[in-house]
């Protein structure tokens, strides 16, 4: 169906520029479809809005950047568009049940304790980040 292609190929785009302010539209002036138009074209082939996506997008992203490195929670919030450390916090909490610095205490020891590696990726069923662990060295 060609309102597959459009949302697939527009969600490259977005994946491409998640480290920007990305409004509803703005990508809606890049698929060439009104606001309204493309976010029910989103709606119906991902199983979810527009604005929900970018956010778990970038909370995924962010999740990583706690795990993987030791740059200062305020500075992941500020590279993945939140205003504030205390909104990222909120909006992480609700999304992985523990704050950012929990999170990356919890995943540190994990991964100290396990000869394993943490991918993350976006589940396309659920609409939601998914910790994927791998035994890859």
């Amino acid at each position: 169906m060609m309102h597959n292609e459009i949302i697939y190929s527009l969600t490259d785009w977005i994946e491409k520029n998640l480290d920007k302010t990305l409004s509803i539209d703005e990508v809606a002036a890049k698929s060439g479809y009104s606001k309204w138009h493309l976010q029910r074209m989103f709606r119906g082939v991902k199983k979810q809005t527009l604005g929900g996506y970018i956010r778990e997008r970038r909370l995924t992203l962010a999740a990583e950047a706690l795990c993987l490195t030791q740059r200062p929670v305020f500075d992941i919030a500020m590279q993945y568009g939140y205003d504030s450390q205390q909104t990222f916090s909120r909006v992480f909490r609700r999304q992985f049940s523990q704050t950012p610095t929990a999170y990356r205490h919890t995943m540190c020891h994990q991964r100290a304790a396990q000869p394993h590696r943490v991918n993350f990726s976006y589940s396309e069923n659920t609409g939601q980040a998914v910790e994927e662990h791998c035994t890859g060295r």
